[in-house]
Order: C-alpha cells, then sequence, then structure tokens
C-alpha cells in the first residue's frame, strides 16, 4: 500500500513542474483517450515515446513512477489471463472452454501496455502538481459550466480533495495492517475465505478514519470562513506561458501523428489478403 504513488506530490525542479496545470489536466485526458481510441502497435509506440520524454523533462526518478504498478499488478494479470483465455480468433491451442488465440495473445500484450501507459500518465500529473494548482486548474476548465449553475469551484475542491487523501488513506491503512498483525491478525493466508474475513478488521477502522478526517477537513474549512468560491481570488492567478503554448503545439502534434497512424492501419487491414493476414497482428 505504501508503494501508491498516484496523488502524491513529488518536488522537483523541472519544466513539467512549472507548466501550467490546465496543460497537464488536457495533455493527460488527450493521451488517456488516445490510448483507448486507437489498437494498433505504432500508436502504442509514439505514445510510448512522447511518455518517455515528458518523463525524461519531469526529472522524478522512473523507479518512484514504476513502484506505483505494484498496486494494480493484480489487475494487470487478470486482464491479461482474460484476454488471452477468451478472446476469439485463429486459435493456437484449445482445452475445456479455454483457447489461447494469436489476437488473443495481441490483445493481452497492448492490453498491459496501455495500462501501463496509463497508470504512469496519470502519476505524473499529479507527481508535478501540487493539490491547490490542480484545483485552480480544473476550476478554470470547468469555468463555462457554471453557466448551467453547476457548482464548479466545489467540484474541483472535491476532486482536489479526493486524489490527496488517496496516499493518506494508504498510509493509514498500512499502519492499520501493522497493528492488527501485531494483535494476531493474518493477511497472508491462502485460503479466499479467510483472506476476505481478514479485511473486517481492516476495512472497518480505515472507514472510520476516513470518516474523522472528513468531519475534521469540514471543521477545519468552516472555521477559516470557507464557503465556496462566491469571490475568492488567487494568491497565484494562473497564466498562460509561453512553454505552455508550446506544449499545446506538442500534443496537436502527437494526436495528429496517432490519427494518421490509425486511419493508415485501417486502411493497411482492409487491403490484406488471407494469405497474408498475421500483418494485421501488428495493426
Amino acid at each position: 500500500m505504501k508503494d501508491i504513488t498516484l496523488g502524491q506530490y513529488y518536488q522537483a525542479e523541472s519544466v513539467i513542474h512549472r507548466l501550467d496545470p490546465r496543460v497537464k489536466l488536457v495533455g493527460t485526458l488527450l493521451y488517456m483517450i488516445s490510448l483507448f481510441v486507437f489498437n494498433n502497435i505504432f500508436c502504442y509506440i509514439v505514445a510510448a515515446i512522447l511518455l518517455a520524454v515528458v518523463i525524461a523533462l519531469s526529472k522524478v526518478p522512473i523507479g518512484y513512477m514504476l513502484k506505483g504498478m505494484r498496486a494494480i499488478m493484480f489487475i494487470m494479470i487478470f486482464t491479461v489471463i482474460f484476454n488471452v483465455f477468451f478472446t476469439n480468433g485463429d486459435n493456437l491451442v484449445e482445452f475445456w472452454i479455454f483457447h489461447i488465440s494469436k489476437e488473443g495473445i495481441r490483445m493481452a500484450i497492448l492490453m498491459m501496455v496501455r495500462l501501463t501507459l496509463l497508470i504512469i500518465s496519470a502519476s505524473i500529473m499529479t507527481l508535478t502538481t501540487t493539490p491547490n494548482r490542480l484545483t485552480d486548474g480544473l476550476e478554470k476548465l470547468f469555468r463555462p459550466l457554471k453557466l448551467i449553475k453547476l457548482p464548479v469551484h466545489e467540484i474541483a475542491m472535491m476532486m482536489s480533495i479526493a486524489l490527496r487523501f488517496i496516499p493518506i488513506l494508504m498510509e493509514e491503512a498500512d499502519k492499520i495492517v501493522k497493528a492488527q498483525t501485531a494483535r494476531g491478525a493474518r493477511f497472508d493466508s491462502k485460503k479466499l475465505t479467510e483472506r476476505a474475513k481478514s479485511l473486517i478488521p481492516l476495512i472497518v477502522p480505515l472507514f472510520i478514519s476516513a470518516f474523522r478526517r472528513a468531519s475534521d477537513l469540514a471543521l477545519a474549512m468552516e472555521a477559516r470562513g470557507y464557503h465556496g468560491g462566491d469571490g475568492r481570488t488567487k494568491l497565484y492567478p494562473l497564466k498562460y506561458a509561453s512553454r505552455d503554448y508550446i506544449s499545446y503545439a506538442v500534443l496537436i502534434l502527437y494526436v495528429a501523428i496517432i490519427v494518421f497512424l490509425g486511419i493508415t492501419s485501417a486502411r493497411i487491414i482492409a487491403h490484406l489478403t488471407p494469405a497474408n493476414s498475421y500483418l494485421s497482428l501488428l495493426f
């Protein structure tokens, strides 16, 4: 649980840290969408190159980012197994209700790459942006929704607090696990039923702690005169700089390349003959 990096902030002096939070929010959203819109290896190569460049510019250690992947390792393994055994296609191995196909192997590999890029890209945004800046960026982006009477400031504040509480709750859960283990609780049982029962001593105090923290936070905000975003000013107003416009240009170029590769691969697949249909595994 201590390996969770999503929601944490890593202090460093880099161009990615100095970017406007709106650029990082829009860039992360477009990047995530691109991972799901197209489904060929060349698009993922371009996405991986862009992510590698951003990681290098952020000056956040790659080991620190990869540490957060341990928390979703079970989900990745389950996804890979599900795609390998239950994707229809040109079967290589068949056993009972299970079958391994070329398409299943391809889909499993692409899904694993997609999840890895997805988690790392989301981690970069939170690792290089403070909660306050993230709140300001969300509020600026959602400002047009005020026209339909939506509480934009409050929504942005809740999303920022939720991200900020992820590492806090993970740290609290780690302390509870150690305390319950010292009292004789076992969380390493191989039986699924026993492991499920052992979660009760963890979940109950964790929920109590979460509600207590939420109550304390609400009282602290009320004591400091917080009554929403109306009339509030910013100590550091958000202003676009030249690096932000350059980042938007890079994003537009990235989207254009991804769209071009996606359309090109679709045309190639449409003209493939049955004799060389194995080439479709690349697109």
